[in-house]
């Protein structure tokens, strides 16, 4: 991805340091599902950390049942 600046260390790191993404304290795109990485939706009930839909497919392993 770099080909150009792999010539020049100093421009890429500064390239790098500016263009990383923003670290996160706080809103909806800190927690994500610790399985497919979804921030919608996210149950962190029990340090689950998931989305609702990986929670349906994972609660029965994890001991959930579902009541009628």
């Amino acid at each position: 991805m770099f080909t150009q600046l792999n010539a020049k260390p100093v421009i890429k790191a500064k390239f790098i340091k500016h263009n990383a993404p923003k670290k996160r304290s706080c809103g909806r795109a800190l927690r994500k599902c610790k399985n497919c990485g979804r921030v919608g939706a996210h149950i962190n009930k029990y340090e689950l950390h998931l989305c609702r839909q990986c929670f349906r497919d994972m609660a029965p392993g994890l001991g959930f049942k579902k009541y009628s």
